[in-house]
């Protein structure tokens, strides 16, 4: 079937107003985001104008100030940086103390801890759970003692 000449001509004139519009609503919604930003954004020669801060940081992971501890894990040596931590830590108990170093210094997750224990997950899930609530208490403790 051939579409006469007349018609092709509206197609073609309705598709560029389509178009038109959707082009004019792009822009205004450009506009919008750029003023929502720019309500929302501080520059940051704005910043450093007001005050001087760092506008880096460097991780001092090698740059130690105090001596770590070092835990021996099954033959793992992990090596504990803050001095408060490494003192909650050693004032647990032996397996509870390894659990929390294996799961969260050596990364080994409960299955993997329970077999080298001989024990089920959900049984090594409730003693790091116990151990982090006395970890917690040994680390206040520490906080009220400085």
């Amino acid at each position: 079937m051939r579409y006469s000449e007349q018609f092709m001509d509206h197609i073609e004139y309705a598709f560029n107003a389509f178009c038109k519009i959707v082009l004019r609503h792009e822009a205004i919604n450009a506009w919008r985001d750029l003023k929502r930003k720019e309500a929302r954004e501080v520059s940051l020669d704005y910043l450093m104008s007001e005050r001087y801060f760092e506008p880096s940081a460097m991780d001092s992971y090698f740059e130690r100030q105090e001596k770590p501890t070092v835990f021996l894990v099954l033959g793992t040596e992990v090596i504990v940086d803050d001095e408060r931590l490494a003192t909650a830590l050693s004032r647990l108990p032996q397996l509870r103390q390894e659990v929390l170093l294996l799961y969260y210094f050596v990364g080994y997750r409960d299955e993997a801890i329970g077999r080298l224990y001989g024990r089920c997950r959900s049984s090594i899930n409730r003693r790091r759970n116990v151990a982090l609530k006395q970890l917690r208490k040994e680390w206040e403790r520490l906080k009220h003692e400085e």
